[in-house]
């Protein structure tokens, strides 16, 4: 098999451009050596007059805690500031042995402001070291003792409520009577749940109300509780226990609780940091397929015009009485509300909505998968037919209700696959879908969580080969309703939706899907059974705003919409990337976070590739990430190649053959990863294409598959020539063909070669050391047998097929310019042909 050589120049290079900053921070603790000396006499004095000064409240904030019934860690909360402009070694306000903690830090303008928690008893710690600095007899070759930490303190005071506050200086309270969600950090001395349970009946008799659960970390527990400034500030035993306080992020229940009056306030205050492009073929535009969009809703109607608004059936009207297509185009444009409108900054978006009505005004009630199928396809042209050269992503969270595919393509699935492709004799583009995976909705089922994840497969058509499958994660773990306190949230902070469905169950030469997963919003339960809660859901727009302006949305719905959006983002800021592209950018950027890990990996020893398929069977590839599809960071290296091959050929009337390989040269910076040596460095690379349908209960491996071609990738190895590379990428795409089980497996990918290939999009990570990295330079493309090779009747043996190739290098934890040396070796910046 011939290969077609490409000149190692990839389309795109992402730079820096400044998105990633290095800095070092104004409060490293360390005690800089240009803290100024002071006047030994008159600054010692003046500290030690100021420490002693605490004393009293020292002693009250014991009292009061010995009549609590606090007996352990009692003391008193001090904070110290510096002069401005100078760095505080605030590590040396700390003494562990003693009990004495530093709580806090936070940098306020060109001064540090450190809390630290003094034990009953031990305020001499801080008064030995006074005394030190005012006596000469101590001073060491540098000066006074303790100068460096002593000379950079200018005040010393009993820690008030902004002395705990953390978040950003916008976010503090400033009236007395707000009432707002405070996130309460408390420090894990000792026995942590008595900490928890001790500070939660002082909450209580304070009449704060408090949320159920906490969030546990190694030196801090995290809860919530409501209720006013006052409160917080009625109680200097309360606050003496807290190491910090935030502001807790607003949830969908707080924005949905708002009374209908008051809503439309929150919305102009929205529109009015709103900037929206106007109508050109140059904007992206999502075009949500569901139950229509009604625009007449405030924010709506900047991003959706009526002209954009199409109906499958003329007779079902282009409104939406169901409210679900009106839902989706809120995250669609912003992503979740409460994110825009918890802010006051300017909000600037790139794209714009369309919509088609997919479903009629009774709703969806199943049926027949094939009428479905045709149904999308109408749906499809309708906006081409009015706007035929704009650039679109088609967002689509309508499934049957049934899992019974289990990865067989069905005649709706097959509709989305070929419209994808579409590489009809018009010649019209390839097109990108996003579709939800589908909804596990009964609350018996959530409560065998993540089982009932595990044995609910994806829906139909989520099974299409050449979409986006969008399946469900949740960062939402904080339940604000009133007279919850017995529920807690079912999945923890980055694991898996509850909602979720997976390929878990599905035959393992289907597609690993879903691709990736986005938020989707979390459920609850207590003892009884499980809920769903607005507070665990995204914020978004209402069908009927007579009645109100918000409402809620959660599951693989909303997180197909996110995916959308995220897809036109990256559409505007590179309007030149193939569908193919986009698509492989967002699976390449995904991540698993901890907790998908923690479920369905093991805690010790490396992971084996049927444990690794697991995870993607059920979490896709992970979480996406908007900047790092964007860009790369200095330690990091993003590569994309869009290029086309033909994978087959006829001659003499023969049965049609292997055509094409293409090999990729890798322009890795090799004196960089030569330097770095063993240490541990990671390459990623993402292949994603189309295929053309060919649907048919004929054997998914026989001559009648269901896919076109299929692509491969491989990697050349260490001491490996590049003759000995082609000729091993032969033998492999001659086993594939012949469907021999190849022993060519290659330990260091993560899911390695018999578990990646599947479906149209293909995704795996190499981890190993930078030495090996540098000597794998080379990269092939090769074919594999599909409907076009072994029916050769229908003459399709001599199509030429796109892909987009993506490749990342990254050194975690060094800090080491990958990305320059390759620009320079290349010579472009964002832009070739």
């Amino acid at each position: 098999m011939p290969d077609n050589e490409r000149n190692n120049r990839p389309h795109f290079i992402f730079q820096n451009n400044g998105e990633t900053e290095r800095f070092v921070s104004p409060t490293t603790g360390g005690g800089g050596s240009d803290t100024p000396p002071r006047d030994r006499q008159a600054h010692g004095n003046a500290l030690l007059h100021k420490l002693q000064q605490l004393t009293p409240a020292l002693e009250d904030a014991v009292a009061r805690q010995h009549q609590a019934g606090i007996d352990e860690g009692v003391g008193l909360q001090i904070e110290f500031e510096s002069f401005p402009d100078v760095e505080l070694a605030f590590e040396s306000l700390a003494r562990e042995a003693s009990g004495i903690e530093l709580r806090n830090v936070r940098q306020d303008g060109n001064k540090t402001f450190a809390t630290v928690f003094v034990p009953d008893g031990k305020l001499h710690f801080f008064e030995k070291r006074i005394t030190a600095y005012l006596d000469q007899s101590k001073d060491k070759k540098s000066g006074p003792a303790h100068s460096k930490l002593l000379n950079a303190i200018s005040e010393i005071r009993a820690a008030t409520l902004q002395a705990l506050w953390t978040d950003t200086p916008d976010a503090m309270p400033t009236a007395d009577d707000e009432q707002l969600w405070w996130e309460v950090w408390l420090p894990t001395r000792g026995d942590r749940q008595a900490v928890i349970s001790q500070f939660r009946q002082m909450a209580a008799g304070l009449s704060f109300r408090l949320a159920p659960g906490e969030l546990y970390f190694p030196e801090r527990s995290v809860l919530l509780i409501h209720g006013s400034v006052g409160q917080m500030k009625r109680s200097m035993l309360t606050l003496n226990s807290i190491a910090e306080l935030r502001r807790a992020k607003e949830t969908a229940e707080f924005f949905d609780s708002i009374s209908p009056g008051e809503q439309p306030e929150w919305f102009d205050d929205l529109i009015a940091r709103l900037t929206v492009p106007t109508e050109s073929n140059d904007v992206p535009y999502i075009c949500l397929l569901d139950t229509g969009v009604n625009n007449g809703h405030p924010l709506l109607r900047h991003v959706v015009e009526d002209a954009d608004q199409h109906s499958v059936e003329p007779d079902w009207g282009i409104d939406d009485s169901d409210g679900h297509g009106t839902g989706m185009a809120g995250i669609a444009a912003l992503g979740n509300l409460v994110d825009v409108l918890s802010t006051q900054h300017p909000i600037s978006i790139a794209h714009r909505l369309e919509s088609v009505k997919l479903i009629p005004q009774d709703g969806y009630n199943g049926g027949d998968a094939q009428h479905h199928g045709y149904l999308t396809a109408e749906a499809v042209g309708r906006p081409a037919v009015t706007a035929p050269h704009r650039k679109r992503v088609f967002s689509m969270a309508i499934t049957a209700k049934d899992n019974r595919d289990r990865g067989r393509p069905s005649a709706w699935s097959a509709a989305l696959d070929r419209l994808a492709y579409d590489a009809d004799e018009q010649g019209e583009a390839p097109r990108l879908f996003v579709i939800s995976a589908g909804n596990i909705k009964d609350p018996n089922a959530w409560m065998e969580y993540p089982d009932s994840n595990s044995s609910d497969a994806i829906h139909d058509p989520g099974q299409a080969w050449n979409v986006l499958t969008v399946g469900a994660m949740t960062h939402l773990v904080s339940i604000t309703e009133p007279d919850t306190e017995h529920y807690a949230p079912i999945a923890e902070e980055g694991g898996l939706s509850p909602f979720s469905t997976t390929s878990q169950t599905w035959q393992p030469y289907w597609p690993l899907k879903p691709d990736v997963v986005f938020e989707g919003g979390n459920a609850a339960r207590d003892g009884l059974g499980a809920a769903w809660m607005t507070s665990l859901s995204l914020l978004t727009t209402h069908a009927h705003t007579n009645d109100r302006l918000f409402t809620s949305a959660n599951a693989t719905s909303a997180a197909s919409a996110l995916c959308a959006r995220m897809a036109a983002q990256l559409m505007a800021s590179y309007p030149e990337l193939w569908p193919e592209t986009i698509r492989g950018l967002i699976v390449h950027s995904a991540q698993w976070t901890d907790a998908m890990k923690r479920m369905f990996l093991p805690v010790r020893g490396v992971p084996s590739k049927a444990q690794m398929t697991q995870l993607v069977r059920h979490c896709g590839f992970g979480e996406p990430d908007l900047e790092r599809a964007l860009w790369s960071a200095d330690n990091s290296l993003t590569l994309i190649c869009e290029e086309s091959l033909r994978p087959f050929k006829r001659e003499g009337g023969k049965e049609p053959k292997l055509r094409d390989m293409n090999l990729h040269r890798l322009p890795w910076p090799l004196d960089e990863l030569e330097a770095l040596g063993e240490t541990p460095v990671e390459m990623r690379v993402t292949l994603s294409y189309f295929i053309e349908p060919n649907p048919s209960a004929r054997g998914v491996a026989s001559r009648y598959r269901y896919e076109s071609h299929g692509l491969r990738f491989d990697v050349k190895r260490p001491l490996e020539s590049e003759d000995d590379f082609r000729a091993r990428i032969n033998v492999a795409a001659r086993d594939d063909e012949e469907r021999l089980p190849g022993n060519d497996n290659d330990p260091s990918w993560v899911i390695g070669k018999k578990s990646r290939h599947k479906g149209s999009l293909h995704s795996d990570i190499w981890k190993g050391s930078a030495a090996d990295l540098a000597s794998r330079g080379a990269i092939a493309v090769y074919p594999s047998v599909g409907w076009w090779k072994t029916r050769p009747a229908l003459e399709r043996y001599d199509q030429r097929v796109r892909y987009s190739l993506i490749v990342s290098i990254s050194a975690p934890g060094v800090d080491i310019d990958l990305y320059t040396p390759v620009a320079n070796q290349i010579g472009v910046s964002v832009v070739i042909e």
